[in-house]
């Protein structure tokens, strides 16, 4: 949360692809989701006459789904208590969520990584990174660049189709770089990597560019940015810093921005937690935003160290907004009221239509779910 009030956590972007993309890539396989009831709409589940149930905070390996794939019908892959898998029929898909003790449990014995909170993403991106370039670049050839660009370690960079670079500095830096189909980097940026860059993203000119970085599809960033992930369809597009933060999908940060990412006195950052309604200690020393879809800043936006800002937010004003602010509030340091529905709605689609995409029922659902669910939290 705030991430997975629109969305199943297997939608969250780490790497260059989703959590579900990775294992439909690995499972080769299609995918539903059984996910919470007003999500269904949008995220429907199917049940087949086996199925495999995948914990969606899991991030898979070779090995891990090739032990999955091989997991024996009624039974579970447990490690330390933890739930990663379960092969039921048809009939056993709520039998295995509410009784999973009635199955055979086998034992994982392997490493595994997780999502367990909001500053693993940032944190596991560069493995992630990593894993899904050699998933996806396999067997294939890299398109090429134009010789404006000053490039290094080139066998650690692929480019897909219609993708364009001039005059840029691009150095993977030991790790990877992943131009996708049709994005753009303008002149004069400096990437230093991991970097993964999906289909119509751009990174405008001058920025500076610090990796584990990803930009999901049709993003834009400027300024510089710092080991964060943008899930798609945000914009960063001016002069700013982003750091160890993560932007849901439809978000805008207004020009000359700015989060902080390391306290003053050097202290490991608290961030809120929905779960214990409190902050909690992050044990990291950098943390910086996390924003959830559809919301905004305007110009010169100051955010604090470790600072959460809910669903559909227009966030303005002078000074420090609060560290939490809760979905469809309206204001800044000054003082907030709630967002009206009906005009965030408004906005939503007009932001939508920019990238000619719909603000369909079911989105509008899944919002006014979310609307009434943080309604305890606007006590302004």
């Amino acid at each position: 949360m705030p991430l997975t009030y629109t969305r199943p956590i297997s939608e969250l972007r780490i790497g260059i692809l989703r959590i579900s993309e990775k294992w439909q890539k690995y499972l080769d396989g299609s995918i539903s989701y059984f996910t919470q009831k007003y999500l269904q709409g949008k995220y429907p589940f199917s049940a087949e006459e086996e199925n495999i149930l995948i914990n969606s905070s899991l991030l898979p390996d070779k090995y891990l789904s090739e032990t999955i794939k091989n997991l024996p019908l009624n039974s579970i892959l447990k490690k330390d208590n933890i739930i990663l898998a379960a092969h039921t029929d048809k009939d056993g898909v709520d039998r295995v969520i509410c009784n999973p003790e009635k199955f055979n449990a086998i034992e994982y014995n392997q490493e595994i990584s997780m999502i367990n909170y909001l500053w693993d993403i940032f944190l596991i991106n560069g493995q992630e990174i990593e894993k899904d370039f050699k998933l996806i670049t396999a067997g294939r050839q890299s398109a090429s660049l134009s010789d404006s660009n000053k490039i290094f370690q080139p066998e650690r960079i692929f480019v897909e189709p219609g993708a364009k670079a001039e005059a840029a500095i691009i150095n993977p830096a030991g790790g990877y770089i992943y131009i996708g189909k049709d994005a753009e980097i303008m002149e004069g940026a400096i990437i230093r990597g991991s970097l993964a860059m999906c289909e119509h993203s751009v990174i405008k000119m001058g920025a500076k560019i610090y990796g584990p970085t990803t930009l999901g599809p049709y993003s834009k960033v400027g300024g510089e940015v710092n080991n964060s992930v943008i899930i798609g369809y945000s914009n960063k597009a001016h002069d700013g810093f982003l750091g160890n933060s993560v932007l849901g999908e439809w978000c805008n940060i207004g020009a000359d921005s700015n989060n902080s990412n390391l306290k003053n006195n050097y202290a490991q950052v608290k961030l809120w937690n929905y779960d214990e309604e409190k902050f909690v200690s992050t044990g990291q020393q950098f943390c910086g935003l996390f924003m959830g879809d559809h919301s905004k800043c305007g110009i010169n936006t100051m955010f604090n160290t470790g600072t959460v800002v809910g669903v559909s937010c227009n966030i303005f004003g002078a000074g420090f907004p609060r560290k939490f602010i809760p979905s469809f509030s309206w204001g800044g340091p000054h003082g907030y009221e709630e967002y009206r529905f009906d005009k965030a709605m408004d906005t939503a689609r007009r932001v939508m239509a920019r990238r000619k995409k719909e603000l369909t029922d079911k989105d509008i659902a899944i919002l006014k779910q979310v609307f009434e669910l943080s309604k305890k939290y606007r006590n302004f």
